[in-house]
């Protein structure tokens, strides 16, 4: 009877030790921040992510608010100063946040359709084009995403080096920042560049097909462009897909519920994550912020082209 009276005091004692824990970091966290970078429009950012982001409060019993971040530096500045708490990064924009200090852990990445866990960095142009490699491509326009995207700006230069090229802005016409994978797509598309970098997946998991999808791109007649209309000249190896992460110094209660709430999503929530999706993810992936050394050397070696360049 003392034994099971024991037993039975250590499991209520440990109960209200748990609970209290998970108590503690909500009164300390009463509002979490989410940030994630636009790569399309703020409106479409907000239609994919709000219901994500609405179960996320009623999984982990706080306010998570969705802060559309203007580029990625914003979010690597943002967790930095510790306003943003979760940040959706790119595999090259948490490589930089490591290595200038930003205390930020990965904890999952997301699940391709086809179970795999990486994408790669392409160079499309368009199909009417007479470009078939990047060698005939010198003295063209390129269009580039963000300093800090990785399939957009970081994997394209390490590409373009190892074709010989290590000086990409004097080897294009003009070599143009566009602010989002959509606006590069959309420069192709209208002539502004003759060649942009951007993420691909698969000819259905891309920014190009999503844009396709919602009929974003027009010939010069307004009728509709299909995937026809443009032509990879190349592709990078493969890259892993960018982690979410969280606040290093959040409470170790507050992390693991964070992890949980996005591993059960596709089950307890099928809805708001197909959303965010666009149907194109299985799940996500757990992981640990070591699986990303491999792009802070590419990003290290991408920052020695621009000190050789400079010098």
């Amino acid at each position: 009877m003392i034994t099971r009276r024991l037993i039975l005091a250590g499991a209520a004692a440990l109960a209200f030790t748990t609970s209290a824990s998970a108590e503690d970091w909500k009164a300390k966290y009463p509002e979490l921040t989410f940030a994630v970078v636009p790569a399309e429009n703020a409106s479409g950012v907000t239609e994919r992510w709000a219901p994500f982001v609405s179960y996320l409060s009623k999984e982990l019993g706080v306010k998570v608010t969705l802060r559309i971040a203007n580029d990625y530096a914003a979010v690597i500045e943002g967790q930095r100063a510790g306003n943003i708490q979760i940040a959706s990064y790119g595999s090259a924009s948490f490589a930089r946040a490591r290595l200038t200090g930003v205390k930020t852990d990965a904890f999952a990445n997301d699940i391709n359709a086809d179970g795999s866990t990486g994408y790669y960095s392409v160079f499309f142009v368009k199909a009417s084009s007479p470009y078939k490699s990047v060698d005939q491509l010198k003295g063209k326009n390129l269009g580039l995403v963000d300093p800090n995207s990785t399939s957009g700006n970081n994997v394209p230069r390490f590409e373009l080096d190892k074709m010989g090229i290590a000086d990409a802005d004097t080897y294009f016409g003009k070599v143009v920042f566009t602010g989002s994978h959509e606006n590069a797509i959309l420069a192709l598309a209208q002539g502004t560049v003759d060649v942009a970098a951007n993420q691909w997946t698969s000819d259905d998991d891309s920014t190009l097909a999503q844009m396709l999808t919602k009929n974003m791109l027009k010939n010069a007649d307004g009728s509709a462009m299909k995937k026809d209309d443009f032509r990879i000249i190349h592709k990078s190896a493969p890259i892993i897909n960018g982690p979410y992460a969280y606040n290093s110094d959040l409470p170790e209660d507050a992390k693991a519920a964070i992890a949980k709430a996005f591993f059960d999503a596709p089950a307890k929530d099928k809805a708001a994550f197909d959303r965010l999706s666009d149907g194109q993810k299985k799940g996500f992936h757990p992981a640990t912020t070591k699986d990303w050394d491999g792009t802070i050397e590419l990003i290290k070696f991408v920052d020695a082209l621009r000190k050789k360049k400079a010098s």
